[in-house]
């Protein structure tokens, strides 16, 4: 299942980078490439069922408590609004502002934090599969 969804997510790069450079009236700023999460582990994805990709919109109050979590799929995310601070645990803290994408850490425990005044709002692309959680708390 692992070589299928890897397979598929390469052609249809391969096309969508083929059509870029065909349509040069069709620009396209690529945002992030890359087979690492932000901590540096290499990108798995899960083998529990057939694939499923969920797109999301996540927002963060400003001071909203946040729960250590880890996330069992991939997490493509792109910070829309705002500035989130990302604290890691022994890993250190990372701050993600307006323009900012990255694959989220997986296995390495984490919680996001709004320390300013406005709200943050994030576009959240999970690569998962049926079967595997997108988040999964820390207990």
């Amino acid at each position: 299942m692992t070589g299928f969804i890897k397979a598929i997510v390469g052609v249809a790069l391969a096309l969508c980078a083929g059509f870029a450079q065909a349509q040069t009236y069709y620009p396209v700023q690529q945002l992030i490439a890359t087979g690492k999460t932000v901590v540096g582990e290499d990108i798995r994805y899960p083998t529990s069922g057939p694939a499923r990709v969920t797109v999301a919109i996540v927002t963060v109050p400003p001071g909203a408590p946040a729960s250590m979590h880890r996330h069992p799929a991939p997490l493509v995310a792109y910070v829309l609004e705002g500035e989130l601070t990302v604290d890691y645990g022994d890993r250190g803290r990372r701050t993600y502002r307006a323009g900012d994408a990255f694959v989220e850490a997986m296995r390495v425990p984490h919680r996001g934090l709004n320390e300013g005044s406005g709200i943050v709002r994030l576009l959240a692309v999970y690569v998962g599969a049926e079967g595997t959680e997108n988040v999964a708390l820390e207990k």
